[in-house]
């Protein structure tokens, strides 16, 4: 089938490499026309993916009307904060039957919706039941090399989510099915702020027994907030929800924690990502993780406390004394 990848940086470029792999036609939409440009002069490396060829024949462009003539499927690979902009650039020429497979892992900010949502709003003539999401412990640097990984893919339409799951499933990527797009969504977003913390613990030298708490409570916190809000207690409990949660805590290629390291070493948050060419999508994940267990009425203390460290100058030590000395209670 011809695929539209809407989005080049490092997780685009993967999943378009897979999916050529397994035999679709691929375009890509480049948002920096300079770059795009270099690319069809003849770069062929990704500047965020380092050491990963890239073929010849995989189209690289700027142009979204072309990119997106005649595609059966298109991947959405934006950062979040960049989902509801670059949708509505491509709005004109998407076809409202087409299957949309987000793969960006957020919460929008300020309006609080998940990014199935923003597509909602931004596509009002697009079938909602062709909205999905793919999610799970998946690195680009890993799956881009051929690495094994499995993943999970959801939507409301376990039929239309089954032609998504042969698109992409191959020798080296597994994918499951799952109807709780909620859960899945949230899943894949909120673990970025443990992420975070879980940086902040080994920025500040702790060890296995800090992360496996923190992995712990991490996931009680995603799971109390995401059933609050519509997902599925087992979801959490998979590769979208603890699976995910495990790998970008622990993975050295971890944005995510590479921020809460930097961060629990001393350096500013703003000094953080200033060196950064890459988006680290659970810094403002925080701030709507944070609003989202008051409006929901959920306790999510490792949250709030990522929240003060990274924005209101809080000391890392200080913010884990205080989660180590809170009220004692029953697990």
């Amino acid at each position: 089938m011809t695929v539209a990848v809407i989005g080049a940086g490092s997780w685009g470029t993967a999943l378009a490499l897979l999916l050529r792999e397994n035999g679709h036609r691929l375009r890509m939409w480049e948002y920096d026309a300079a770059l795009a440009l270099r690319y069809q002069e003849g770069l062929r490396e990704n500047p965020v993916l380092p050491g990963v060829p890239l073929p010849p024949d995989l189209s690289i462009q700027n142009d979204m009307r072309a990119v997106l003539d005649g595609a059966e499927l298109i991947v959405l690979a934006v950062p979040s904060h960049a989902v509801r902009a670059t949708l509505g650039l491509a709005a004109e020429w998407i076809r409202p039957q087409t299957p949309l497979v987000d793969v960006a892992k957020g919460v929008e900010e300020g309006s609080l919706l998940r990014m199935s949502q923003v597509a909602e709003e931004v596509l009002p003539k697009h079938d909602p039941a062709a909205i999905l999401c793919l999610s799970g412990p998946s690195h680009a640097e890993e799956v881009a090399r051929g690495l094994p990984t499995t993943v999970t893919i959801a939507g409301p339409d376990l039929a239309l989510a089954e032609r998504a799951q042969q698109a992409f499933s191959g020798t080296t990527f597994r994918v499951y099915t799952n109807d709780d797009l909620v859960g899945v969504e949230l899943g894949g977003s909120l673990k970025n702020v443990i992420a975070i913390a879980s940086g902040m613990c080994d920025g500040l030298g702790f060890g296995d027994n800090t992360k496996g708490a923190l992995i712990t409570r991490g996931l009680v916190e995603i799971s109390r907030l995401g059933v609050a809000m519509g997902g599925r207690p087992e979801t959490f409990a998979g590769l979208s929800g603890m699976g995910d949660l495990i790998t970008t805590c622990m993975s050295r290629h971890s944005r995510n924690r590479f921020v809460g390291e930097e961060v629990g070493k001393g350096r500013s948050l703003d000094e953080v990502l200033a060196g950064m060419t890459m988006v680290a999508e659970g810094v403002r994940t925080t701030h709507a993780a944070a609003e989202l267990g008051r409006r929901h009425g959920v306790r999510m203390p490792i949250t709030e406390a990522v929240h003060r460290a990274l924005f209101e100058g809080s000391p890392v030590r200080e913010e884990v004394e205080n989660l180590m000395t809170r009220d004692l209670k029953q697990e």
